[in-house]
């Protein structure tokens, strides 16, 4: 017996496990005690009594204020004089899809007035010939974004066009070129 006892307090209390198993006793005996002389637990105290209705800081009868709430477009705004986002990309899809049909020099001076500079650097070296033979079939569709930048669908034989027109400086260029098939 004095063996066990010299062995539990040297080896195993001297220990991590030994210390944390110690520990974890004492505070359980603590909040053990604590319960025992508070007694019973008062039923209409803390969140034991919810509310029958739950609790409103605001107006539901109020807008919207989140901050994800999404912004309203604002319609495109134009230059006197200049031309709109929808006549920018009918010229210039008529400009990409006459591509096949010249050089490559031909076909980019063509777009260069329509695009920014950016789109040309990107469209340098492209190949006219890439571009599919189409033809469009419908009206373009103008979906605002703000009020220098919109996007332009042009629905073609086979799918559509989607172009990117941003406005700096209140004339409108076209700024990206995407294919969307059907």
């Amino acid at each position: 017996m004095r063996r066990a006892l010299e062995s539990l307090f040297t080896r195993v209390l001297r220990s991590r496990l030994g210390v944390a198993i110690t520990i974890a006793v004492l505070v359980f005996a603590v909040i053990g005690s604590a319960r025992m002389v508070a007694g019973p637990a008062d039923p209409t105290s803390g969140l034991s009594s919810l509310p029958s209705q739950p609790i409103t800081t605001v107006n539901p009868e109020e807008g919207d204020d989140g901050v994800i709430a999404s912004p309203v477009a604002q319609s495109p705004k134009t230059l006197p004089g200049e031309l709109t986002p929808e006549q920018i990309a009918s010229r210039f899809t008529t400009a990409w899809l006459g591509g096949p049909a010249s050089t490559a020099e031909k076909w980019q001076a063509s777009l260069r007035p329509l695009s920014t500079p950016e789109l040309i650097d990107k469209l340098n070296g492209a190949d006219p010939a890439s571009v599919p033979p189409e033809k469009v079939i419908g009206p373009v569709t103008l979906r605002p974004r703000t009020e220098a930048f919109a996007e332009v669908f042009v629905p073609l034989v086979s799918g559509r066009l989607r172009l990117e027109l941003v406005a700096p400086n209140g004339r409108w260029l076209v700024d990206a070129v995407d294919w969307e098939r059907t």
